[in-house]
């Protein structure tokens, strides 16, 4: 019986950062809905076709983040040769601000 305590509260421990998370990306994702019906940024669907132009390869990760005074799309790209590449757009204008290079 204490066996199966022990595990009941492993197990709640180990999902209770899940859960965390969880809600955290909700709120990523209200607050880039709310920005986008606002008019602040473009939506992720047109900004990933500039994306895909000036960075080919396979888009890993996306984050929407402030920069100074503008909203700006960070991409994770891994090209063909395996490398990858953070692409950074300005969210509302859909130009490519930054890339920081190549990394393997």
């Amino acid at each position: 019986m204490t066996l199966l305590a022990v595990l009941g509260v492993a197990g709640l421990m180990l999902a209770t950062p899940l859960a965390a998370r969880a809600e955290d990306d909700d709120g990523d994702h209200d607050r880039a809905r709310d920005l986008y019906e606002r008019g602040e940024i473009e939506g992720l669907a047109d900004i990933m076709a500039v994306v895909r132009a000036k960075a080919p390869g396979e888009i890993v990760a996306v984050d929407l983040i402030r920069a100074g005074d503008k909203w700006v799309y960070r991409f994770q790209v891994i090209a063909a040769d395996g490398r990858r590449r953070v692409v950074d757009v300005d969210a509302r204008a859909g130009g490519v601000s930054s890339g920081q290079g190549d990394r393997k």
